[in-house]
């Protein structure tokens, strides 16, 4: 009987010592270090559409508890080209550390240039620690002192749903870890995030400027009589060679891409604009030429008004839905 109880007694010690074993090993892997993360942006510039990047500077804190961490080298900005960082500080405040540093990084952006030079961005800057996964670090985003700087933050442009927040980055390899079952890995992601919208009112007149100029050397075709051969199809092609040369000089600024922006819109209304002119040029030419001289003149006429409104209405219809 007493060996029996001392078994019995045996076996609950085991399976206790084990189920204790268990639960702190389950609390042990579920406790993570929490770090407060904030940001404050100095500046944005650079900003290079064709090179599809831009600068910001910004200064960032941590708020931890583990002396073990060392922010300056641990954390990765996932979508940036080149981080630098600089102003390293480290201090004690309440028990906890408070680390502080300033970040310049060359980020890359894929731009949309849809709707240039009306166009708005959305940016965002995302990092991570790259050593520690969301079991052993989680960040917790310090919403209440991050902001940015309202006077130098970004030159013509305005800054609008600035925010930062945590996330968790999913990645699905083991990165090598030759642990099985270790198939993916997850980390905790801090973003810093704002939209940006362009103040296009000068920068539309400096740049499509050289093109409308050009369509009017083209319009001045229609003050010379129908049966003057080279002003009537000199000044046209004239006007066309010079919008064609805006064109590159404003492509040469904007990523390639295969989306119709309102760039490509407004230099193909201004070509088929010429074009008109062009086929009413020669309409007009044939019929004097036939001595149809009064149905020329009024063609002429009525070509011309029919081409000017047209290109007018087609213009501000797509610069207001821009």
């Amino acid at each position: 009987m007493e060996m029996k109880l001392t078994r019995f007694l045996f076996l609950l010690f085991i399976l206790v010592s084990f189920s204790s074993f268990a639960k702190a090993k389950k609390t042990t892997k579920a406790k993570s270090d929490t770090v407060k993360v904030g940001a404050y942006i100095i500046s944005i510039h650079d900003i290079n559409f064709h090179q599809q990047e831009y600068i910001v500077r910004f200064w960032l804190w941590f708020v931890y508890d583990n002396p073990k961490f060392d922010f300056s080298q641990q954390i990765d900005i996932t979508n940036a080209k080149d981080i630098e960082i600089s102003s390293v500080t480290i201090d004690t405040v309440r028990g906890k550390y408070w680390a502080q540093m300033r970040v310049k990084c060359t980020m890359k952006e894929n731009w949309r240039v849809s709707d240039f030079p009306f166009d708005e961005q959305h940016l965002s800057i995302v990092m991570e620690d790259e050593a520690l996964d969301i079991d052993n670090l989680v960040f917790v985003a310090d919403t209440a002192s991050s902001r940015f700087d309202n006077v130098g933050t970004l030159s013509g442009w305005k800054v609008d749903n600035f925010g930062v927040s945590t996330s968790i980055a999913k990645y699905n390899t083991s990165f090598g870890n030759p642990v099985p079952g270790f198939d993916k890995q997850e980390f905790s992601k801090f973003t810093i995030s704002m939209d940006i919208e362009r103040e296009a009112k000068g920068l539309f007149l400096k740049i499509f400027l050289g093109m409308y100029f050009a369509f009017l050397i083209a319009l001045v075709s229609f003050l010379t009589d129908t049966n003057e051969l080279d002003p009537r199809f000199g000044l046209p092609i004239g006007g066309l060679f010079a919008a064609v040369g805006n064109k590159y000089i404003i492509d040469s600024l904007l990523p390639e891409s295969s989306q119709f922006s309102l760039v490509d819109i407004l230099h193909n209304l201004t070509f088929l604009g010429i074009f008109c002119i062009l086929t009413i040029s020669a309409i007009a030419l044939k019929l004097h030429n036939a001595g149809k001289i009064p149905t020329a003149h009024r063609l002429n006429k009525v070509g011309a008004a029919v081409v000017i409104i047209g290109y007018i209405i087609a213009n501000v219809y797509y610069v207001i839905d821009a």
